[in-house]
């Protein structure tokens, strides 16, 4: 298994957890579509024409399957897959080097580099054709998504052949 494919199982692996589908209340870090801390120094990021919202990635439900969930995607967001999206998010870096092929976008800005902004509805998978130099400012990556719905690291989505979009407004 390659650095970044051990990186991503364990930033993601508690999608896996059998503990995550038990009778006990699940835990709220690292779930959903991610919290903005006030005190961050990044804004939150700003609602977009032409580009996807994170509010509609992450009105994705799960439902337990033995010892994962495994995601239910609105019909809205299951039209998504296979089609060129903008996105925007903030970089979570997946391989060394100040520039980047493979990396997580995030809803919400890091305030841990050890910890994972959201869950999986706040996280989108990215690889792209040419590096894209790493930002703690938001980036906006177009590319192909693929809406995921059994995917072994526990991801929900991805976007191939990906580039990053300059804008004015980010």
């Amino acid at each position: 298994m390659t650095l970044p494919r051990l990186l991503l199982v364990a930033l993601l692996g508690w999608a896996g957890l059998s503990a995550a589908v038990s009778a006990q209340p699940a835990p709220t870090i690292g779930q959903g579509p991610g919290f903005h801390d006030p005190r961050s120094p990044f804004k939150p990021l700003q609602e977009r024409a032409g580009v996807l919202t994170w509010q509609l990635l992450s009105a994705v439900t799960t439902r337990a399957d033995k010892n994962r969930l495994l995601p239910i995607f609105p019909a809205a967001v299951q039209a998504l897959d296979q089609q060129k999206v903008k996105v925007q998010g903030f970089m979570m870096p997946l391989e060394p080097g100040d520039k980047q092929r493979h990396f997580l976008l995030s809803s919400v800005p890091t305030t841990c580099s050890f910890c994972v902004p959201a869950g999986p509805e706040g996280l989108i998978e990215v690889r792209t054709k040419q590096p894209v130099r790493y930002s703690l400012e938001p980036v906006t990556v177009e590319g192909v998504l693929t809406v995921l719905s059994d995917d072994p690291y526990g991801m929900f989505y991805r976007v191939l052949d990906g580039q990053a979009v300059s804008t004015s407004s980010n």
